[in-house]
């Protein structure tokens, strides 16, 4: 959000200011000579004057990404001047797009995310690459001074989620997770329905991991690897382990989904089901003390008494992401169509009207209007490591298949030096942060 400041040149003038008080002294003519100024660039007839325009970047963007992309250009103070990207075919499909809109030719393109977050003008950055970059990207934005928009999961261990929050907090940087689900409004009103006490004394939460199975990441049959200018294959694993190229690792989600296991489906959707559970237990500062593999299910529990049920099946027919909250008095249930179902009409009053889907409108708009206020998110840094730890120590237990016992305030698996091992993995240089 950078100030304009016009030169006479833009109002349309052929000689400069010097030359034109000279002339106007000469003469004796007054110099209250009227400046036409577009109303757009004083923020009248719906436009948005420069220096309320957030200037934003982007990192990584591939389908999920032009999604969110799109989603910030309709914002009418985002003004996007920058992509970077590891493969060319997108930094130039994202160029023609940027460029279109604009009516000009004025985005740049990076393959390196360090060139593009250098540019000082660029205020925040949208974090899209696949998830082995996610959390390095970005605090290595937050350090360079650039609030971030991060897709999920953000980070790819326990100690990375810790690294997170301590790197917003101690930059000061806007960070958003994109964990849209909490700012739909059938999720915010199933959450104010248990945080408000309507459901009487909380005891049980349901969420859909989606895949309780875990594997260690392996490597795919090696590939010629193509030219870097094309796809750079050694950003493109950046923090991750090194693997030969293989060119089915470039599309849709990639090989790591954490910690190295691949099969983590408690981190993918996790991050979002697991992330719901979280807020309707007031526990955006904490994670449950106890993980248990029971079966087709997890059960862990928090430290108040309230259970987390990990779970693919029996859920009602409302859509993807599920989750169910249970109290001594009642019960909601809702997911991606925007219903809810409860256990009893009365707590359905005062719903407002259905958002089916998840679009990321509504959470997009709110990591803008933080930016400009400088206020704290609703899928802020700290939340979204809390979060974070609770689906990464149930993948851990998961992997070990047996029940683990954690210590939210020391950050570490009680008793067990196997577990405690998987909370962090070795980083590759140069990005160790």
């Amino acid at each position: 959000m950078k100030p304009h400041k016009a030169s006479l040149g833009e109002a349309g003038f052929h000689f400069n200011r010097r030359q034109f008080l000279k002339a106007a002294l000469k003469t004796g003519a007054l110099l209250a000579v009227p400046q036409i100024i577009p109303g757009r660039v004083l923020g009248k007839n719906g436009g948005v004057a420069p220096s309320e325009r957030i200037v934003l970047g982007a990192i990584g963007i591939g389908h999920r990404g032009t999604y969110d992309l799109g989603c910030f250009l309709e914002e009418p103070d985002v003004q996007f001047v920058a992509i970077c990207d590891v493969k060319a075919e997108r930094r130039e499909a994202i160029k023609k797009k940027a460029d279109t809109k604009y009516g000009n030719q004025d985005c740049s393109m990076y393959r390196d995310l360090r060139d593009l977050l250098a540019r000082s003008d660029i205020d925040a950055v949208l974090i899209a690459t696949g998830p082995n970059w996610h959390g390095t990207a970005a605090m290595v934005a937050a350090n360079a001074g650039k609030d971030v928009y991060c897709e999920k999961p953000c980070t790819r261990s326990i100690a990375q989620s810790l690294a997170l929050a301590e790197t917003f907090r101690r930059t000061g940087r806007v960070f958003q997770a994109g964990t849209q689900r909490r700012s739909l409004p059938n999720f915010m009103f199933a959450v104010d329905l248990a945080r408000r006490g309507k459901l009487g004394k909380l005891q049980t939460l349901h969420a859909q991991p989606r895949g309780l199975a875990t594997v260690s990441s392996g490597w795919a049959a090696a590939e010629p690897e193509p030219d870097k200018e094309k796809v750079d294959w050694d950003l493109y694993l950046g923090p991750a382990a090194w693997r030969p190229f293989n060119n089915k690792l470039l599309d849709g989600f990639n090989f790591e989904k954490g910690g190295g296991l691949v099969g983590g489906g408690c981190l993918e959707w996790g991050s979002h089901c697991v992330d719901l559970c979280q807020w309707a237990n007031d526990a955006d500062n904490t994670v449950p003390v106890e993980y248990e593999p029971m079966g087709k299910e997890l059960h862990a529990r928090y430290a108040n008494g309230v259970k987390l049920v990990l779970r693919d099946e029996g859920w009602l027919k409302l859509g993807s992401c599920p989750v169910r909250f249970e109290g001594e008095t009642g019960w909601v249930e809702t997911g991606d169509d925007g219903d809810l179902v409860t256990s009893t009409p009365a707590l359905l009053a005062g719903k407002g009207a259905k958002v089916s889907g998840y679009p990321a409108n509504f959470h997009i708009r709110d990591f803008l209007d933080c930016v400009k206020t400088r206020g704290k998110t609703r899928a802020n840094a700290e939340a979204a490591c809390e979060a974070h730890i609770a689906c990464h120590a149930s993948n851990i237990a998961l992997f070990l298949g047996r029940k683990l016992k954690y210590d939210p305030v020391k950050n570490e698996f009680i008793g067990d030096e196997q577990a405690n091992r998987l909370r962090s993995e070795a980083i590759r240089e140069p990005w160790q942060a």
